[in-house]
């Protein structure tokens, strides 16, 4: 996008429009300046990624006012701007009494505090920082400017609520020039100081909150090796030529790409290797070599042979159980990136650039747009649990049937309700889970928050343990009391991590969830179906429950079950603890 003019945008724009499906996204833009053509832009931008945008423009400086109109859209985006504020109260701000200035930061306080009463119920605010950058400096001293805007700044950092992200548009400035950022020409003429390529940058800034929102964040990212983690082949040069060390002109830009590697492992994302070569060379490396980073303890998959990449990144999909569209490749061959482009379109490819000093920079860009790298104490577990799930594969080959196999696990689950302590986790489930997903509806911390503060909604986490290790929290069930009938409860979200799935978690849950239903006086629990791409395995879920279809169409299925003739499965080899906290 960043080298697409307007024109060509719109032009893409009009194409996509047809082509992008789905339940529209909801943003609207409340804002103090004129920002019309960041409509343009992030739709082109969203549609790309498979988004359906329905964006909608607030009136010219009426944030306040705004901001009670919009709470319900699934986005909200705030630009306070501070060119506006400053010319609202003197052409020279820095002759300001000290009187006028503590009243213009008083009011601004005032006004942020509403703009977040007004939307902590939405979903997602995304609201940016103040800037003095607009504005001449003193390089000696704080301007009146520049002490407001950290007063202000601080203000809003201090006062936000859990469904806000403040965008800091400085490190934008910094990245392009103020003079690539703002034209004041168009500002004093029409009051839109922004630039396109501006305005390009800050959708690419806030393009990852919209993608953790849709479920759209990557789960894996899978390196070549040769010219891609180190410099050199290694089945030519052999261990000794092969270059990343941090001390030589080439080898520390692959030692980098190494530590930013070892980083998204420790973060929970999938690091894995897929590359043509004789494994034990590759081994031999990982082992062996005295400037390796990305030691063995961080790949969570391997796939080294002469098979075709196309192939293998199937396979590696397969072998973890996620979406092609999950997954991230990179490769300094354009052959191999063409081929991947050509035969999975669905795998976002990142080749290596040509220019070797841009490549960790390149790489580390691309990360910041596509993964979600909020540490929690879940996602610091993954590689070892992919690990262990591995095990779980090889121990299954050793019994003769899946029920011997299933009742040697000692799978137990630990099932809490309106645990605040976990609202990331479930969140960040929603967003993610795919294939065992019956509704596939997706959650911010705020929404999950919201429905545990909701005394007519539940929601059940489950912790699942076995013998190699504790898989962690990986299923979520959200049920939502009918306000016409206080008997009747309907099953909003049902899912479950791809690591869990085959074991009969899930009729286990369900037994539950049933018991608990029947144990608070409801009569009657209702549930959908919602066909995706992804989650063809659950269409039959309910009917396996012995929930009754009552109503069907091409996008939907309804469910309908009396809990006095629930059928329990009974499966006695899955044990359940189970704390209750509202």
């Amino acid at each position: 996008m960043e080298n697409l003019k307007y024109s060509d945008i719109l032009a893409q724009n009009q194409i996509l429009r047809n082509t992008v499906k789905g339940i529209p996204y909801r943003i609207s833009v409340l804002s103090n300046v004129t920002i019309n053509s960041l409509k343009e832009i992030l739709e082109y931008s969203l549609r790309v990624n498979q988004i359906n945008p329905s964006i909608e423009l607030g009136n010219y400086d009426n944030i306040i006012q705004d901001s009670s109109k919009y709470y319900d859209s699934d986005l909200v985006i705030v630009f306070f701007d501070m060119l506006n504020v400053v010319d609202s109260v003197s052409t020279f701000f820095e002759n300001i009494n000290d009187e006028l200035y503590n009243n213009v930061k008083n009011k601004i306080y005032s006004e942020i505090d509403i703009i977040y009463e007004n939307l902590k119920a939405c979903p997602s605010v995304i609201i940016n920082t103040f800037s003095s950058n607009y504005f001449i400096p003193n390089y000696t001293q704080k301007t009146k400017v520049e002490t407001l805007v950290i007063e202000l700044n601080n203000y809003l950092n201090e006062k936000k609520n859990i469904n806000v992200s403040v965008i800091n548009i400085d490190n934008i400035f910094i990245k392009i020039g103020i003079k690539q950022a703002i034209d004041f020409r168009l500002y004093n003429s029409s009051k839109a100081p922004y630039t396109l390529t501006f305005l390009k940058n800050y959708v690419a800034a806030i393009n990852p909150i919209i993608y953790k929102n849709t479920g759209k964040l990557k789960k894996a990212i899978i390196f070549d090796c040769d010219n891609t983690l180190w410099k050199g082949i290694i089945g030519e040069d052999g261990i000794d030529k092969i270059d990343m060390s941090l001390n030589s002109h080439s080898g520390r830009y692959y030692n980098k790409v190494q530590q930013i590697a070892v980083f998204l492992s420790k973060r929970g994302v999938i690091v894995g290797i897929c590359s043509k070569n004789n494994e034990s060379d590759v081994t031999d490396v990982l082992l062996n070599h005295p400037d390796i980073i990305l030691k063995d303890e961080y790949i969570t998959i391997k796939k080294i042979n002469w098979e075709d990449k196309a192939s293998n990144l199937l396979s590696i999909a397969s072998e973890l159980n996620i979406g092609l569209d999950s997954i991230i490749f990179v490769d300094d061959s354009s052959f191999e990136i063409n081929l991947i482009k050509e035969q999975i379109p669905e795998i976002v490819t990142i080749q290596v650039p040509s220019v070797i000093y841009e490549y960790p920079d390149f790489l580390l860009q691309r990360i910041f747009n596509y993964f979600n790298l909020r540490l929690n104490s879940e996602d610091a577990k993954k590689t070892i649990r992919y690990k262990q799930q591995a095990e779980r594969e090889s121990d299954k080959k050793n019994h003769k049937s899946i029920d011997g196999y299933l009742s040697s696990l000692n799978i137990s689950l630990t099932i809490s309700v309106n645990d605040l302590s976990q609202i990331p986790r479930i969140a960040q489930l929603t967003q993610k889970t795919n294939q065992f997903n019956i509704t596939t509806r997706r959650y911010t911390e705020n929404q999950i928050l919201n429905f545990i503060n909701n005394s007519q909604d539940n929601v059940f986490s489950v912790s699942v343990a076995d013998k190699f290790g504790d898989n962690g929290i990986t299923a979520v069930c959200i049920l939502k009391t009918d306000l016409q009938n206080n008997k009747t409860c309907n099953i909003d979200t049902f899912l479950m991590s791809c690591r869990i799935i085959g074991r009969n978690i899930e009729f286990v849950l369900m037994d539950y969830i049933i018991y608990w239903l029947s144990s608070h006086n409801y009569t009657t629990v209702t549930a959908e179906f919602i066909p995706t791409k992804k989650n063809q395995q659950v269409q039959d879920f309910y009917s396996l429950n012995g929930f009754e279809l009552i109503k069907e169409e091409s996008d939907y299925k309804a469910y309908s079950l009396e809990l006095s003739k629930f059928q329990p499965k009974n499966i006695l080899y899955i044990s359940v603890n189970f704390q209750e906290l509202k």
